[in-house]
Order: structure tokens, then sequence, then C-alpha cells
């Protein structure tokens, strides 16, 4: 190891490899997130790592992830290990040397080297400056500790850690406020509802994301986050975090209180500039850089969201992107004249569940202007276009974001506009002017997340991808934040010319296990797996847990081991953790067991009571001829289920739900069946019972269909003398279709033996969430009655088997120790979320 010349620290460690052993220059990269990442990647691509040796400093001990996908990670839609871009083996696989978890503390630029805090020096030749940015915390009284950190219960949104540890507090919390109505912080108020806390969101200004929308929109984006059930203050901001050894609550300057035990500052950020300042580099809202993105050092670069060029500082990642070619060009001598002259921002994307697109940056308006706009508040849409000289300068979709497509080509190209203003944002009836994707040039960006142009996307089919998934995963298309995955499809299927294979994941029974249902079922039974981690362990990819999976799992392992199987709270879905179906305002509805819609006088003085104790905002007969109890608090479940002694109706689960029936032959003068005796002995003998979707049944005492059994997933018909008819596949919802006739018998037992066979043969061989009918055509119904009528596989004895032993481990969610919570939160407070409705009278 040589010595460098001039002065050090004593005691420094320098990092220096001999030159006589390599002569390679060296590349340091300051940053290692989504714009120091890809410049890495794109110095490779270039063949850079034949030029360079390249060290990577990363103030997080991870490698690179994606950070626009933290919201979903908080919300609970994807697992942290899915949002990965770069592991720590791939730095080492391409030779990169990466110093994760290491601050660079300053640059000596006369010596060219680095020092960081872990007491080491690393000379350079080029020095790219990627540290992006920080969430801005404002100087608020008592945000922050005695030690300086943020007081317990503050969190920022910007890193991996900061989401683990909001989510590590939504198991304890209750009550959460969000500061900012920008992207991040409706995205966060967004994943702390859907974990059931009561969130508030404060909004310095008068409308919500006001970087990106005119007031018009941002009122309507307002009313369609509110309808989610999250409280919005604008036009305030927080002066003080109340609370000694943790947050408390906030209060707003203009004196009102809110309590919250959960804080998260989503209130913008800041550049990183603070190595860059204590190094002398020339520093205003950013580093200044040029248009090769060079610094006032001429070898000292800046690139993503730290670099200011031309005034400007970029807060998306396409720029980024831009940058990083750009520089990567330049440095390796691809393009040395390459040059960045700023980026025409357009970007799409899901705001707390609402569709965006927004196209330019806010600049002065002229008389000239001309502007087209489209506000339908009721249906939570706002359409807007500002052209200037024949050409789209700039444009905002909220809530219907079709035309998405034709208005970034006329905004990226300039291409010349229709003479009617109105078809940039209508379809009329020729559809003339719409663009499809054979017309879209080579270079479109498709994926603004991971800028990935159309001409990637045909790339990868040409280099030999032939499905949609394998083109995402070789181009990262459709890896952020989804939204452009229709586009993406609609490329690739144009691409192939429709030799579109499927992807192979499609016939995997759940996302995170390899494997279709039959080969997950024997895998299951040979390994005697019992639990939902027990799976992961033993069949998952690096035995790696997924959250999309849990549920279907769960399922498919009641079904397998009936009371056999090893129960984990936290592989359910809400509904299923405290037996309840969630309602929008985060209550609960309550719905008593009434087999084939039959009660007492008892029963209903029961419900009457137990309403008015617990102040039942609405009481509503279902359309499964049951009483709903809407609006129930949580933490009230458990008493209440107590007051009414009555089973439960599984009215929120993925199971067999109810029996409709019609009055049958003892009281209708047309009936010839009793429908009602038999609805009552099917709810009996299935009740409960898990399956990939909800099963909903109906009996029906003649052909006049009175309970609709018709269109239900098992439907029986009385045809008379005895004789029962029993339809499969029926549905009476979004999808409508006429069951099919599975067979026609002679006695009710025989209706209950068929049905459970039928329903037994679906639980085993239909896809999670498959209703019945998509089962029963995606199968055939010659093939059902085949395998259920002539046993012509010889599985009927295991199909009456499996139901039986289904059946013999049911157990009432709220009998015996149901009322007992499994877990310390299971039924905590979680007050409403919106004002609830009133019964209607009058």
């Amino acid at each position: 190891m040589t010595a460098i010349l001039g002065g050090r620290p004593q005691g420094l460690t320098v990092l220096h490899m001999d030159d006589e052993l390599d002569t390679r220059g060296r590349v340091v990269v300051v940053g290692n997130g989504m714009a120091g990442a890809r410049f890495v990647e794109e110095l490779l691509e270039r063949g850079g790592g034949e030029q360079f040796r390249i060290t990577v400093f990363g103030d997080e001990p991870h490698g690179n992830y994606n950070r626009i996908m933290l919201s979903p990670v908080l919300a609970g839609e994807e697992h942290e290990d899915d949002i990965v871009l770069n592991s720590h083996d791939w730095y080492a696989d391409n030779g990169v040397h990466l110093r994760a978890g290491v601050r660079v503390e300053r640059i000596d630029t006369a010596a060219k080297v680095v020092y960081s805090g872990d007491g080491t020096a690393t000379p350079y030749d080029h020095l790219v400056l990627a540290t992006g940015s920080y969430s801005f915390i404002p100087p608020m009284k008592g945000v922050r500790a005695d030690d300086g950190g943020l007081l317990p219960g503050v969190y920022g949104f910007r890193t991996i850690d900061e989401t683990r540890a909001m989510l590590a507090a939504t198991g304890s919390c209750t009550r959460a406020v969000v500061m900012g109505g920008g992207l991040l912080g409706l995205e966060a108020a967004r994943a702390l509802h859907g974990h059931g806390l009561h969130v508030e969101l404060v909004h310095a200004a008068p409308y919500l994301m006001n970087a990106q929308l005119d007031p018009e929109a941002g009122a309507i984006l307002k009313k369609s986050v509110e309808s989610l059930g999250i409280t919005v203050h604008l036009d305030v901001f927080a002066s003080e975090v109340i609370g000694d050894d943790r947050v408390r609550g906030v209060l707003l300057a203009d004196g009102r209180q809110i309590e919250a035990d959960l804080l998260v500052v989503a209130a913008g950020v800041r550049p990183h500039t603070d190595v860059a300042v204590r190094s002398g580099l020339e520093v205003e809202r950013a580093i200044i850089v040029d248009d090769q993105l060079r610094t006032d050092d001429p070898d000292i670069y800046a690139i993503g969201e730290c670099a200011q060029h031309r005034g400007e500082v970029y807060g998306l990642v396409a720029p980024a992107w831009e940058h990083a070619k750009v520089l990567a060009d330049v440095l390796t001598g691809t393009d040395p004249d390459a040059e960045y002259h700023g980026s025409r921002t357009a970007t799409k994307l899901k705001v707390a569940g609402v569709d965006v697109a927004v196209m330019g940056i806010n600049t002065p308006e002229r008389d000239d202007d001309e502007f087209l706009v489209i506000s339908e508040p009721k249906r939570g849409v706002h359409l807007s276009v500002v052209i200037r000289d024949d050409k789209l300068v700039g444009a905002t979709l909220l809530g219907d974001t079709r035309k998405v497509a034709f208005l970034t080509q006329a905004f990226d190209r300039g291409a010349p506009l229709p003479e009617e203003r109105i078809r940039l944002l209508v379809d009329l009836s020729d559809g003339a002017e719409e663009v499809g994707v054979a017309e879209m040039p080579a270079d479109s960006q498709v994926c603004n997340c991971n800028g990935v142009s159309k001409g990637d996307l045909c790339g990868a089919v040409a280099d030999g991808c032939t499905s949609v998934g394998a083109v995402m995963d070789r181009t990262r298309a459709g890896k952020g934040c989804g939204s452009c995955k229709s586009l993406v499809k609609q490329i690739v299927e144009w691409a192939a010319d429709g030799d579109v294979t499927e992807d192979e994941s499609a016939s995997w029974y759940v996302p995170g296990i390899p494997m279709a249902k039959p080969q997950l079922m024997t895998a299951i039974r040979e390994q005697d797996l019992r639990s939902v981690s027990a799976v992961f362990a033993a069949l998952a990819p690096g035995g790696q847990e997924d959250a999309k999976s849990k549920m279907g799992l769960t399922s498919l392992l009641r079904m397998v081991w009936g009371s056999d199987y090893e129960q984990e709270n936290d592989a359910k879905f809400i509904n299923d953790r405290v037996h309840g179906n969630i309602q929008r305002d985060g209550t609960f509805s309550v719905v008593p067991q009434m087999k084939g819609g039959v009660t007492t006088p008892a029963q209903l003085r029961k419900i009457a009571d137990v309403a008015e104790k617990y102040e039942v905002p609405m009481v509503k007969v279902t359309g499964g001829q049951r009483i709903d109890l809407l609006g129930v608090r949580k933490e009230d479940l458990p008493a209440m289920w107590d007051d009414l002694g009555m089973p439960s109706g599984y009215a929120y689960g993925k199971s067999f739900r109810t029996v409709k029936t019609c009055v049958g032959s003892d009281f209708c003068r047309f009936g010839l069946g009793d429908s009602t005796q038999l609805g009552i002995d099917l709810e009996t003998r299935f009740q409960g019972i898990e399956s990939p979707a909800k099963m909903k049944l109906a009996v029906v005492g003649c052909p006049r269909n009175c309970a609709e059994a018709y269109v239900k997933d098992v439907g029986v018909v009385a045809v008379g003398n005895g004789k029962w008819e029993v339809y499969v596949g029926g549905a009476a919802g979004a999808t409508i279709r006429k069951g099919d006739l599975l067979a026609t018998v002679d006695s009710p037992e025989a209706v209950i033996t068929l049905a459970g066979r039928f329903m037994q043969y679906y639980r085993e061989n239909a896809n999670w969430l498959e209703r019945t009918y998509d089962f029963v055509p995606r199968i055939g119904l010659e093939t059902i009655k085949a395998v259920l009528l002539e046993d012509s596989e010889g599985i009927v004895a295991d199909l009456d088997e499996g139901m039986q032993r289904s059946i013999d481990a049911y157990v009432d969610p709220w009998g015996q120790d149901g009322k007992q919570p499994a877990t310390p939160g299971q039924f905590r407070p979680a007050l409403p979320l919106i004002p609830l409705p009133k019964v209607p009278v009058r």
C-alpha cells in the first residue's frame, strides 16, 4: 500500500491500491440511492468496469432499493425484500467496492481524497456526488428529544429503516398525524389508515399536492382522500409536538390540538449538500452543475436530487436517470460531448388510490395561453391542459388517465394538436387523434419510475423475452408505482406480434411459492407443513416470506389439515383476525347466523336489544336474508357477540357464507319441495368452511326461483316428485352468469352429498380468489360431471373425507375461547374514521 502525499489526519487508514498493480482510473460515488446506483449500472453497461475501479459509499447499510416503493411496503402491499434493486452480492459480482453504512465527511479537492467517518481516506480521479435528499423536519417546539434526535413516535418517511420503524409502531399505536399533503404524506396517511389507525393529515397549503395540482384538482383529491376515512386539515401548520417522553399529540397554529401517538413528518425534502459545503464546492439550493453535470471542480460531478442545473432542482426519478446516462457517456468516452439540457417532467402515479398524471412545470401564464378544463367533482375527475404557441406545455389528469399516452407524446414531441381542443381530453366518435403503441417513437418513456422506453421493451422482446413478466423483470418497467403496467403489456404484445407466452408465475397458487396448487398441496402433505411460516421456510425461494401469499396459504392449510392446522394470526386479513367485515369508516359489521334466513322472535329481540345497547348506527336486512348490524367498533365486538349468544354468519371471510331460501312447500302454494329445511340443513353442515373465495348458496322450492338459486355458486331447485336440480358456477354480482346444471337428484340427502363433493373439488383445485363462476368454465362442466358423478378420477371418497375433516374441525369463532384476544391488539380500540351514517327515516 502506498502513501498519499499531502497532509492527512494522524492514524488515518488510506485505501489506495498500488497503481503498478491496477492502472485503471478511480471513480468514487458518494451515495447509493437510486441516482448513484443507476449511474454505476450505466457505467458498467458502457464497459466502465474495465476502465475504472469503482467505489460506492452509502449512508445506509443496505444495498440499493426502490425508494418509490416504500409506500406499498408501509401499506403491507409489498415486502421490503421485493423492492431491492441491487443486493450486496450484485456489487461484488460486478467488481464494485460497496462501502455500505459509511458516511463521507469531507473531500480534499486538492489531494483528490474522500475522507469518511470510519477513519479511512479514499483517493479518486473522478468523484460523483449522488447524495440525494433528506426529510425536512420543521423546527417545531418539542419535535426533538434532549439528545437532539427525533422525539420517540416521530418519524420521517424517506428510508427503509424509517418505514420499518413505522410498521412496528402500528402494532401499539391507535392515532396518527401526518404532516404534509404532498405525495409522500398522502401515501403515508393511506398506509397507516389501512393498518387500522385513526389518521389526521395536516397540510400548510390551501389544497393538497399544491406543487403539482391546481386548486380545483387539489379540492377533488381532498374529497377522495376523505372518502377513505382520513381527516384533512388545510391551510394550517403544526406548531408544537406535545409529549415529554414520546408523542402525545400535535398543537396546530390556530390553537387546535390533535391527539396522536404517532407523527409522520412528510413536509418535503431538502438536497443533501453538507459534504459539498464543507468541501468548498459552489452550492445554492443544491450543488451547482453545468451541462455535463460537472461542479466548479473539474473532477467532481453531481447527479440526482442533490444537483442544481440551470436553476432547477428535480425531485423526480426520471431526471436522475438522464443525469446518469449523460455522465456515464462523458466519463467512459462513449460520447465525451454528451450534455444534459434539462428535463421535461411528466409523471403518472397513484396517490392514495387515485390515478394522477402531471406534465410540465409551473411557469408564469401568458395572455395568449389556451386552457381546457373538465372538472367533475362528483366523479372525482379533474382534467386540464395548457397550450402555448400551439404546443402542449402542461397537463393534469386526476381520476381519469385514459388520455395519458396521447398527451405524453404531444408533450414530449411537441406534436401538432387537434384543432378541436376537446379531443385532447375526450375521445370523439372517430378517435382519429388517439395514439396507438405502433405510432409511439422508440425513445418514448413508458415507465417514469425506472426510465424505461418503448425501445427498451421492444429490445427485451427481440432478445428473447416472451412474456410480459419476463420483459418487466429484464427492464424493470412496471416495477415502480405500477401505473404503466397496462401500457407495458400493450407494447410487449405489439412487439411480439401477439406471440406472448403466459408468465410461469400465473400458474402459481400464490405469488410467493413457485408451485401450482396440486404440486403445493402434495409438498405440504409430504413435508408435514402445518403453518404458513413453515411453508415459506420449506418452499419459498430463499425461505422468504411474501405478504401477498399469506391469506391464500392460510386458507389452503386449514383445508388440508383441519383442526391440526397451526394458526398464525399475522397470516390473516383483518376481517379474519377479528371475525368481522371491516367497513370503509374503520368500523365492522356483525351478522349473526340465521340458517336459511329463518329466525325466531327471541333472536330478533336479542338483536334489537344489542343494537340499542351498542348504539349501532344501521340495522339492515342483507341480500342473504340475515340481519346486518353496521358500524360496530372493534373493541365492542367480543362483548356484543357475548350478548347476542348467536353463531357467526360468516359475512366476512373467504368461506361458505349463507344459504338463501324461499318459503318452500310448507306455506307457498307453488312449492314443490321443502326448500327452507334443505337450506337450513346445508348451512348447518357446511357453516364457515374455508374456500378459495366466498361461496353463496340458495335453495328454491320451485323453478319460479324466488331466492335466485340459478345465479349462486351452488343453487338447488325443486322440480317435483321429490327431485332436485343442482346448479353450479352461477353469479349475480359484477359478473352475471346462470349456473350450469350439474345433476338432478332424488333426495335432499343426495343434494347435500353432491354439493359437498363439488365444494371440496372446488376447494382443492380453484386458484386463490377464483370464484366458482370462473372455476367451472375453466375446468369444464363435462369434466366436473365425470369426476363427481362417474368418479372418473377415483377421488370421490377422498373428496367426501376431505370435506368431513373440515366439518369436524369447525369451531364457531365467537364460541368457546373466541372472545378472548388471540393477540394483545386484536380488539384494541379503532375509532370510526368518518361520521357514521344514520338510520334512514322517512
